[in-house]
């Protein structure tokens, strides 16, 4: 049963070797990283969710960059001035950490910058240090407010800490503006 399962993740050792594997192999499968990311709170906490989603996460960002790069080989190298697909291209490779950081923190489906910085040969200590810092925020949030059910779904709904959930939605609403300052400075910058 759906419990049982829940209590061998929470409760196992090997628990969270499963959660760590199962968030790896994520975007080949494409589930949601929400709900993995929310299931890490209510699972092992909020010190350890976060930990543990950190972990999954560049590790599954880290194999969908590799796929991208195995199957990118020759596209978009010319080095002719060409359209706008084309010059983000090149922003990406030359400007590889701010252009990823920017693109963690205005919400860019995760999936598709992990394989497109792959495709487009980004520096790989960029791309990962990028991913890390840019989806942070968005990690502890989601995290916290997964933390913050107490109950095991069986009885119905579960009982919220407000205090963990507070936390949750000051770090989210933080995330957001912070995505909208990004934004802004990304139309400035398309706009120039």
């Amino acid at each position: 049963s759906f419990k049982q399962v829940i209590d061998f993740l929470a409760t196992s050792a090997f628990g969270p070797l499963i959660f760590v594997a199962l968030y790896t192999v994520r975007p080949l499968i494409l589930f949601s990283a929400a709900v993995l990311t929310l299931g890490a709170g209510f699972l092992f906490g909020p010190v350890w969710g976060v930990v543990l989603t950190i972990i999954g996460a560049n590790l599954g960002a880290s194999l969908a960059y590799l796929i991208g790069r195995y199957f990118g080989q020759g596209v978009l190298e010319s080095e002719s001035e060409g359209g706008l697909a084309q010059r983000y291209a090149e922003r990406l490779r030359n400007n590889s950490f701010e252009t990823v950081l920017t693109m963690r923190f205005i919400f860019l489906p995760y999936d598709l910058v992990n394989y497109l910085t792959g495709f487009l040969k980004v520096r790989y200590s960029a791309f990962i240090l990028a991913t890390i810092l840019g989806s942070l925020p968005g990690t502890i949030a989601f995290v916290l407010f997964g933390a913050s059910t107490d109950g095991d779904f069986s009885g119905g709904l579960p009982s919220l800490d407000p205090a963990v959930l507070i936390a949750s939605v000051v770090i989210f609403v933080a995330s957001l503006g912070l995505s909208r300052v990004f934004k802004a400075r990304e139309s400035k910058r398309a706009a120039a």
